[in-house]
């Protein structure tokens, strides 16, 4: 199965030097990102079936990290 990359610089392509600049001067940003991050990661491992789970369990994750990517894309373009 192919699985579909979120990482942040997928997601957000433009937006990768102000990633960058927030994961080196927003500690709050950073560890929001390293949250999603390992999120995205587990989740990617639930879909190829490496770690298996439970649909619910799967579901939730993609749902915890759809906040996390709302709240982070909130700060990459918040004036």
């Amino acid at each position: 199965m192919s699985v579909e990359h979120h990482d942040l610089h997928h997601e957000f392509p433009d937006l990768h030097d102000r990633i960058h600049e927030l994961k080196m001067n927003d500690a709050h940003f950073r560890r929001l990102f390293d949250e999603y991050h390992e999120l995205t990661t587990n989740i990617e491992k639930m879909e190829d079936e490496v770690t298996p789970v439970a649909t619910r369990t799967e579901e939730e994750a993609k749902v915890r990290r759809l906040h996390l990517k709302d709240e982070l894309y909130r700060m990459l373009t918040a004036a």
